[in-house]
């Protein structure tokens, strides 16, 4: 088993006053050539964006962007058509591929608004761009890893263009369970949203991240009410 932790402060970080920004991973003007990535995931980004604020209208091309609404709610715009709200509580994805413009906004304009979002390599070039979203309502479950995101349209969560699944756990005091791993050449990154969990042996606090490789099951123990995002990618 191979690991790599990353603490929440050693994270890079980025004050706009109206973004405050912490990269997991190189990021804009944060390089660290030791943290470019971890196997297919390249981007793990933790924002607080003011009331009325956001991104204006830019390009992606080529990679499969993840975003989860923490608190509030993002204004999204894009130029497929889509133009809707993505609220705490779902999770939205877009496949770049052959480029795409968008913009995101904090919708309220007197609450501040906090997502991840999430870059994740393709295993495929120059697709048609697609959008997607869903409320996470109908698949959580307390105390179970319940899956978000996978490589297949047609299982639970939304699903990317990788052989990549993601799982959420509101986990309370005391539970202990493992991750089983789907492919043994993928490995795990663990991200704690808040509480404090143990990983693969090592204690975890809030925005902390370990990834755990070369391994098919990883233990993880919760010590108070936590929220864990766990995220399979290949490695290679």
């Amino acid at each position: 088993m191979k690991t790599i932790l990353h603490k929440s402060g050693t994270r890079g970080h980025a004050n706009h006053g109206w973004l405050d920004t912490h990269h997991t991973f190189s990021f804009a003007n944060y390089y660290n050539p030791e943290r470019v990535n971890f196997g297919a995931l390249r981007v793990l980004n933790d924002d607080w964006i003011a009331s009325g604020e956001g991104f204006g209208t830019h390009p992606h091309d080529n990679m499969e962007i993840i975003t989860i609404p923490l608190i509030g709610a993002v204004e999204h715009k894009d130029s497929m058509g889509n133009h809707g709200e993505i609220a705490a509580g779902e999770i939205q994805v877009m496949s770049a591929g052959t480029g795409i413009f968008h913009s995101e906004f904090n919708r309220n304009k007197d609450q501040e608004l906090q997502l991840l979002q999430i870059w994740v390599i393709p295993n495929k070039r120059n697709v048609t761009p697609r959008y997607d979203q869903i409320s996470l309502a109908g698949v959580e479950k307390p105390d179970e890893l319940y899956q978000i995101l996978s490589p297949n349209p047609n299982d639970q969560g939304v699903w990317i263009h990788q052989n990549a699944w993601f799982h959420l756990g509101d986990l309370s005091e005391g539970w202990k369970g493992n991750y089983e791993l789907k492919d043994k050449n993928n490995g795990a990154y663990f991200f704690v949203i808040e509480g404090e969990v143990t990983v693969a042996g090592q204690k975890l606090s809030k925005r902390d991240g370990l990834g755990v490789s070369e391994v098919s099951s990883i233990e993880i123990s919760s010590e108070g009410l936590s929220k864990l995002l766990i995220m399979e990618v290949p490695m290679r």
